[in-house]
This record gives C-alpha cells, sequence and structure tokens, in this order.
C-alpha cells in the first residue's frame, strides 16, 4: 500500500504503538502507579476500576489513566 492510499485509521495505527492505546475490550487489566484497573462497562460508558493506596475504591476514564500513565504488565 502506498502512503497515497494510506486511510487515516491505517496512519493512526502506524504512528501510534499498540502499547499506547488503551484496551476496549470489558475486563481487560491495565497496571498505573503501582495498581491494577478494571475495565468495566461498554463503549461510550467504559471506566476503569481499582483502588487507591488506602485500600478504596476508585473510578477513572480512559482520558483519566491514559494521564496518569499506564502499563499491561506491573512494574
Amino acid at each position: 500500500m502506498s502512503a497515497d492510499t494510506a486511510t487515516e485509521s491505517d496512519a493512526r495505527s502506524i504512528s501510534t504503538p499498540p502499547s499506547t492505546i488503551l484496551p476496549t475490550v470489558p475486563c481487560s487489566v491495565v497496571w498505573s502507579r503501582g495498581h491494577a484497573y478494571v475495565l468495566e462497562g461498554g463503549p461510550g460508558q467504559a471506566r476503569w476500576v481499582g483502588v487507591d493506596d488506602r485500600g478504596r475504591p476508585i473510578v477513572l476514564t480512559s482520558a483519566e489513566l491514559a494521564q496518569r500513565g499506564w502499563s499491561r504488565t506491573w512494574s
């Protein structure tokens, strides 16, 4: 495929490594600041649920989680 025929979605997948895109499948797990977060709900209503340092529930949007930083593995 030439650069002239690439679609916008193709350009996004080439320029954005998959590890920087949050998962969209319910029950996906990611790590942020030493805590696991599980994706609940579906598209449009998705929320990431985990606990804070004191074990209290915390709910984050995808944008909030992306801003905090995240990983697919604990680190």
